[in-house]
């Protein structure tokens, strides 16, 4: 019961931080309820059909299928997630208008809501799929009864919604002027954590080298196990024993998606002609 119920509550409680983020997020977007609600769908039915071809999947690329897919599912994950925060840089602005006089329409919102779906689609998928192979092999493995395993199943499953509930909560409690700040931030660092994570699984695939393996291991002060060890992990990708390489990526990632942001902000050099020409 403890085994499922562990295994279940971090998964459960990945899912429900990023869906509470993109909730967040999203927040005076027309329409995102259809959007995130379509996303949990669709990943709900892909985790179900890659439950059915488990066996299947485990197998290809010499045993390496399950991690391949994995890092497949960050990756699209990593890049819809830079493309919330490039969007949101271009148009935070007048998302805060929308915001603040509801009635007024957004440019592009539906093609930013479509983008998220597919973010949340990819979480409950990954998430998803993950579950049923743990707890399929601890099925297999005789740890409990069916009874056991389910219990603690759900009871992980509600926890881990709980606490992704208590942080969409807690973010729509943000003043306004801080909000879409925080929530680009918490944005932008689950992204750097899901490229640490597709590069881990790219590594146990010997794929990509670790270079330095640990870099660092930090398990004896913070424990991934440990309860705040699973919430960072799940808000920022932290690990006790990263290898050298997913600090790369980590740190890459967060480089490139900062730059695009910052590129891609309107000017106030440009804006403020045209608002003293209005004035005028």
């Amino acid at each position: 019961m403890l085994g499922s119920f562990i295994i279940v509550f971090r998964e459960m409680l990945e899912a429900a931080l990023i869906v509470g983020i993109v909730s967040a997020a999203t927040r005076g977007i027309p329409g995102r309820g259809r959007w995130i609600s379509g996303g949990l769908l669709a990943g709900l039915m892909g985790a179900a059909l890659v439950a059915g071809s488990a066996e299947r999947l485990t197998n290809l690329a010499d045993g390496m299928g399950q991690e391949l897919f994995n890092a497949g599912v960050l990756g699209l994950a990593v890049l819809m997630l830079a493309w919330h925060n490039i969007w949101m840089a271009q148009h935070g602005a007048e998302l805060a208008a929308r915001v603040r006089q509801v009635g007024t329409s957004i440019r592009d919102g539906s093609r930013e809501c479509s983008i998220l779906m597919l973010v949340v689609g990819l979480a409950v998928l990954r998430e998803g799929s993950e579950t049923v192979l743990f707890l399929y092999g601890v099925a297999i493995s005789g740890s409990g009864s069916t009874m056991s395993l389910l219990v603690g199943g759900l009871l992980g499953a509600a926890a881990g919604a709980g606490v992704g509930a208590l942080l969409y909560a807690g973010l729509l409690r943000i003043p306004l002027r801080w909000f879409f700040a925080a929530t680009s931030t918490l944005v932008l660092l689950l992204a750097a954590g899901m490229a640490s994570q597709a590069a881990h699984h790219l590594i146990q695939a010997d794929l990509l080298p670790a270079l330095i393996e640990p870099l660092w291991n930090t398990s004896a002060w913070l424990p991934e196990a440990s309860p705040l060890g699973v919430l960072l992990h799940s808000l920022i990708g932290y690990e006790a024993r990263p290898a050298g390489l997913q600090v790369l990526f980590y740190l890459g990632t967060l480089g490139l998606i900062l730059a695009a942001m910052k590129w891609s902000r309107p000017s106030r050099k440009l804006s403020h002609p045209q608002s003293q020409g209005a004035a005028a």
